[in-house]
């Protein structure tokens, strides 16, 4: 079965009562290069254990079982386990988990299912759950890498430059956990139904430590949220918001100790200046 031939996809899912979601966002691939090249770029052999977010019809997951020695694939849709019971019916090494992926024991899911074994994760991750999805694969600090399609956008906005509109609060975590790096895109007409928007498929890097050496992780992200909450405010302003228990006047001179101009705002920050910046608020908070 061609799992990506229209021809064959429509009389599959409606042997099986299947409509489209809006709400869960889904959009399945119909372009065979997509899900090749998916699974080429993911680097994958017999060692590594595959954990998939979203199989829908199964194209992506049939390329990742060409390749892996494993793959679970978690999908919320009910309907869908008896369609890709059908799909991937010749798949020996797959193996479908019903369920929410923003509400399983990841670690544990990943021992359970896939002991023994390199886990990677490759997903084309449904665009309303892509940063708490992503934040929770990070989170789990145990994959060799994770591979995922996500909206344009969203790809630039993970691997933008301080001092670009691009650049957010979501950008310094991601790359204090990972080194980000946008592999290619993919046009609206390789799936079905159309998004509205282009794609981008793209490859994170777990770091084994992380990209700054901070004394105090929690206070390092409350000064990062801080200078973003309001993001055309001076970092001044921002951090007297984020932290009123500094005040304006304690957050300048923090600003100052960093040797950053008085009125820089957070936007033009890099890891490392945050990094100096939250050290600095922790010194000022226990003094």
């Amino acid at each position: 079965m061609d799992l990506c031939s229209i021809q064959e996809i429509r009389p599959l899912l409606e042997r099986h009562g299947f409509h489209f979601s809006k709400a869960r966002g889904q959009n399945f691939l119909t372009a065979a290069w997509v899900p090749e090249r998916i699974a080429a770029e993911s680097r994958l052999d017999e060692s590594c254990g595959v954990l998939e977010i979203g199989p829908g019809v199964g194209c992506l997951t049939k390329e990742l079982a060409r390749r892996a020695g494993r793959v679970v694939a978690v999908e919320v849709d009910k309907r869908l386990p008896d369609v890709l019971a059908e799909s991937l019916a010749d798949c020996d090494n797959v193996e479908i988990v019903c369920g929410d992926i923003l509400r399983l024991d990841i670690p544990a899911l990943v021992r359970e299912k896939l002991p023994g074994l390199t886990p990677v994760v490759c997903a084309n991750l449904p665009y309303n759950i892509t940063t708490p999805v992503l934040t929770a694969l990070l989170d789990a600090r145990l994959f060799a890498s994770i591979n995922v399609m996500v909206q344009r956008e969203v790809a630039r906005r993970l691997c933008a430059a301080p001092d670009t509109a691009d650049y957010g609060a979501f950008t310094i975590y991601v790359n204090y956990f990972a080194e980000p790096r946008i592999l290619f895109d993919v046009a609206p007409g390789c799936f079905i139904p159309q998004p509205k928007v282009t794609s981008s498929v793209i490859r994170l890097v777990p770091r084994k430590t992380p990209a700054v050496p901070v004394r105090d992780e929690a206070l390092f992200f409350r000064t990062v949220r801080a200078a973003f909450a309001q993001r055309r405010k001076t970092l001044a302003n921002a951090l007297a918001a984020g932290f009123p228990e500094v005040g304006k006047a304690g957050a300048a001179d923090v600003i100052a100790a960093c040797g950053l101009p008085p009125q820089i705002r957070g936007e033009a920050l890099d890891l490392a200046a945050f990094a100096r910046l939250a050290d600095a608020l922790a010194a000022q908070k226990n003094s």
